[in-house]
């Protein structure tokens, strides 16, 4: 089986692991969440990996430092709902920073990512 680019670069297996930290997390939300953050938070979690590969599978810099772009706005959406989850009390405080810690690294990734293209 052939491996694509994306999945060698480190800031997409972080990503990855992320989106199932989510995804464990958020099945202990309130069912009434179901469409609501539950959602919102997966999408965007999801987004990030995303982007990041279609991004990577783009022929241009410009092209491939937009799709960076829009996984980093992905990750600040994340960010946003974590604090919002944890305000609402869905989330306590110890997995509100070890997320906040893995989405944290993610965009610094993600930006450094993104300062290698050429613009």
């Amino acid at each position: 089986m052939k491996t694509f680019y994306f999945e060698k670069l480190d800031v997409w297996q972080k990503a990855r692991v992320f989106v199932k930290n989510i995804y464990e997390l958020t099945a202990e939300f309130p069912t009434e969440e179901k469409y609501g953050v539950i959602s919102q938070l997966r999408r965007a979690s999801l987004s990030i990996t995303a982007n990041i590969a279609e991004g990577m599978s783009r022929n241009t810099e410009k092209d491939k430092a937009r799709f960076i772009n829009l996984a980093f706005s992905s990750a600040i959406e994340v960010i946003n709902f974590l604090i919002l989850t944890q305000d609402l009390g869905f989330l306590t405080e110890e997995k509100y920073f070890k997320l906040r810690e893995q989405i944290e690294e993610i965009t610094n990734k993600l930006n450094s990512l993104y300062s290698k293209f050429d613009k």
